[in-house]
């Protein structure tokens, strides 16, 4: 050490105590910062309050939470994208425990991303693409792009058309044995399996079937989430009963947590405890659900279990047309009555059945045998109780499910989202916004097995929104269901901003997440 610098010591030393160094540059091991989001309120999608902090963001990765440390010129020069979000909060991206849609066919999925979802779930319903090599259709899915990342399932229906089941009761061994081996194989690369129990073929699925196959979930670590085969109040429990069985062998979900004709908020709570035993027993059973009171899905929900393909339908209207008839009737009057059926198939989208039938005049019975048929149209049907369906997202283990697509005519697919801030927390205050957020990100993830998404935290993917609440508005609604929902200004999916300010970006920034083995 010269001369100079021992004095320049000594003086320094004189008045602070002793020699210091220049602090390293802040973030220094990181070249550039890819994206810095500055003065916002982080929601970490823990369930916490939100905290004033900042997010860096370096390739796909959440790098640093906190307070940025400005300390030098360097850490600016080397941020290549800002955004100020005071007065904004900073959540994860929310995740859509369940979804439909063709990502070959619509692979922008622009009615999820305009409502903050980054991730959303397919294979539904148990009706996964009929393909003999799951990995490959997903392989194509990546390499043509995809705007969300994407979580699939296996679809035990299709399962059951692949391996020559169909619609077979009791499966011959072999059979059985190589459906349970398909199910083996498409198990490494998607999340779980999925059931449509209320629909064919899974539908004439009986218990030793749905044993064996929920063995083979449980052997992969996987998760059976659920369609349930009746959710009709009188028939829910039982319902539940059939899935719980299979929870003693693998991890179990209930799609669309509904009470059709149920009513009240005592009943919510006595559907709920039967979860919440399950769970004190050892099951790990979990939920969803979608703030609508309206299901949708083909109009085949409303006919007998043997009048419900074509083949079926066509028999029974010539040898029991009277019986069916009546059958139709009466479920239809007993679901809220034919005025609460909208249709959402062309050519009759945007009418009531009970305007179809007045405009053809005739009984709204003989609309659904002598004009629509059990595969003629798909519809919303408003056959829940408001009360009841409200009780049941409070819960703790209950998330939140659009149920919804790019193009299905219910304002689920373009709002879920948007109606869970603006109507659950803001306008009625039912849930917290930390809470809301908790529901559609962290514990969505967990529910699927996904560890490095949904929470705010250095080492998480940056799948991320920025948005005041305030701002939010779900502008879908029955008539007109096909809009997109606005005040999520910012979308983040891996690192990469794929809406900002109303706009989609160019390019699709989702990925085809692979399960954790």
């Amino acid at each position: 050490m010269n001369k100079n610098r021992i004095l320049a010591c000594v003086l320094f030393v004189s008045f602070l105590g002793g020699c210091t160094k220049t602090p390293p540059p802040f973030l220094a091991e990181y070249a550039s910062i890819d994206l810095l989001i500055e003065n916002g309120q982080v929601l970490d999608g823990l369930g916490g309050e939100a905290q004033s902090a900042d997010v860096v963001v370096v390739g796909d990765k959440i790098v640093f939470v906190g307070d940025a440390q400005f300390t030098d010129d360097d850490f600016d020069r080397r941020i290549k994208k800002r955004i100020d979000a005071a007065g904004r909060m900073v959540t994860p991206g929310f995740i859509d425990l369940h979804s439909h849609g063709d990502p070959l066919e619509t692979p922008a999925l622009e009615n999820f991303l305009a409502m903050g979802v980054t991730t959303i779930s397919l294979g539904q319903d148990g009706d996964s693409p009929e393909v003999a090599n799951l990995s490959d259709w997903l392989d194509e899915v990546a390499s043509n792009g995809i705007g969300t990342n994407l979580a699939m399932f296996v679809g035990h229906g299709t399962l059951r058309t692949l391996s020559g089941i169909g619609r077979t009761p009791v499966p011959e061994a072999d059979d059985l044995e190589r459906m349970l081996e398909m199910l083996d194989t498409s198990l490494q690369v998607t999340f779980g399996m999925s059931t449509g129990l209320e629909y064919n073929p899974g539908l004439n699925a009986q218990r030793e079937e749905l044993e064996a196959l929920a063995r083979v979930v449980g052997r992969n670590d996987r998760m059976i989430m659920s369609h349930m085969r009746n959710e009709d109040d009188d028939q829910l429990e039982n319902s539940i009963a059939e899935l719980l069985d299979q929870g003693r062998y693998a991890r179990v979900h209930i799609s669309h947590l509904k009470s059709v004709f149920g009513k009240g908020s005592e009943r919510a709570r006595e559907i709920l405890g039967i979860l919440d035993s399950a769970r004190e027993s050892g099951i790990q059973v979990t939920a969803e659900t979608y703030p609508y009171n309206a299901s949708y899905t083909g109009i085949d929900i409303v006919f007998p279990v043997w009048a419900k393909t074509v083949e079926q339908f066509d028999v029974a209207k010539v040898e029991r047309r009277d019986e069916l008839a009546e059958f139709l009737r009466n479920r239809v009057n007993r679901r809220n009555g034919p005025e609460a059926t909208l249709l959402g198939t062309d050519p009759y989208t945007g009418k009531t059945l009970a305007e179809l039938a007045h405009e053809l005049e005739m009984p709204f019975e003989d609309v659904l045998i002598d004009v629509i048929g059990p595969d003629g149209v798909s519809g919303a049907y408003f056959v829940m109780d408001n009360e009841l369906q409200t009780q049941i997202l409070t819960d703790a283990n209950v998330g939140v499910c659009s149920d919804g697509s790019p193009t299905g005519f219910h304002p689920r697919g373009h709002g879920t989202f948007a109606r869970i801030i603006e109507r659950y927390v803001l306008q009625e205050s039912i849930l917290t916004l930390p809470d809301a957020v908790r529901k559609m990100t962290s514990f969505a993830a967990s529910v699927l097995g996904i560890t490095d998404r949904g929470v705010v935290k250095a080492g998480m993917i940056a799948d991320l929104l920025v948005f005041d609440p305030s701002r939010v508005h779900e502008t879908a609604t029955y008539p007109n269901p096909l809009q997109l929902a606005v005040g999520f200004d910012v979308v983040i999916v891996n690192g990469k901003i794929a809406r900002e300010d109303g706009r989609q970006a160019d390019g699709f920034f989702g990925r085809v997440l692979r399960p954790a083995t």
